[in-house]
């Protein structure tokens, strides 16, 4: 999420919080609507408790897929180059062709694929360079040594890249169902309107906003931060990009430049078929 909009969401947040509470401290009676304030502390405690380790856990989940998205696409990175290696020793006509379509694989990657998964689409879809990589291993008949266990080697390793591929469009649709999302947002509320009949006419009115007020951040900021790691390719602070890949693709032509290969990729640069 946006930095600028996640603090602009808090400070409207509180900016009502603390109005709510202002308008229902006009009439409220000296020592809060309760009448045994120990007793609705205590309460109080027992609904901020159970909102924080619901919440808590409901984080804990996120990040775990968070960070397997970010994983993932490290991983799915790392297969492209390895892959690369492989190819060397796979027959004449056959390595040349699928080292290209490695290329254009990653290259697809960063400039189609990740696009889709910021609007939240790329389940959606498949990579077509994958499928191109299929035909063209299809069609090789390693007769050496070397190729047979190239050629063994490298459906391993397709087998690493489609799963890691897995794991990185995992994310990009969220895994907090909507269940979950009402609990959090049906608890935070409850909070919220407990603490207006904390309203007392006879405390400062500083007093008074500061006890909603930083309450309400701790919630927002909360949510908030869920949401964040619930949709890791949204633009702001905590999204990913495809640095591992970007890498990678660095990496593929410094390799193509030292082995002198020079022939033409069959794709355009964002990954398109030429």
């Amino acid at each position: 999420m946006n930095l600028l909009l996640g603090i602009a969401i808090i400070v409207v947040a509180d900016a009502l919080a603390i109005g709510a509470l202002l308008f229902v401290r006009r009439r409220a009676p000296e020592g809060s609507y309760f009448s045994d304030g120990d007793r609705a502390s205590g309460v109080f405690g027992v609904l901020a408790t159970g909102f924080a380790i619901f919440a808590g856990f409901v984080i804990f989940l996120a990040f775990t897929t968070y960070d397997d998205t970010r994983s993932g696409a490290e991983a799915e990175a790392l297969a492209v180059i390895q892959q690369y290696e492989t190819a060397q020793f796979l027959p004449a006509p056959i390595k040349d062709e699928v080292t290209g379509q490695l290329e254009c694989y990653g290259r697809y990657v960063v400039h189609q694929e990740w696009p889709q998964m910021e609007s939240g689409t790329a389940g959606d879809t498949i990579n077509p360079w994958a499928l191109a990589l299929f035909r063209s291993l299809k069609a090789a008949q390693p007769k050496a040594a070397t190729e047979q266990s190239a050629y063994d080697k490298w459906l391993d390793q397709t087998s690493v890249r489609e799963e890691a591929r897995l794991d990185r469009i995992h994310g990009a649709v969220g895994i907090i169902p909507t269940s979950i999302w009402i609990v959090l947002f049906l608890t935070g509320s409850v909070v919220f309107v407990y603490m207006l009949f904390f309203a007392d006419s006879a405390e400062m009115a500083r007093s008074q906003a500061m006890l909603i007020g930083s309450a309400t951040t701790v919630i927002v900021a909360t949510l908030l931060a869920i949401i964040a790691l619930d949709s890791p390719y949204r633009e702001g602070v905590s999204s990913l990009q495809p640095v591992a890949m970007e890498r990678s693709l660095t990496l593929l032509a410094e390799a193509r430049d030292a082995l002198g290969d020079d022939s033409p990729l069959p794709c355009d640069d964002r990954g398109v078929a030429s």
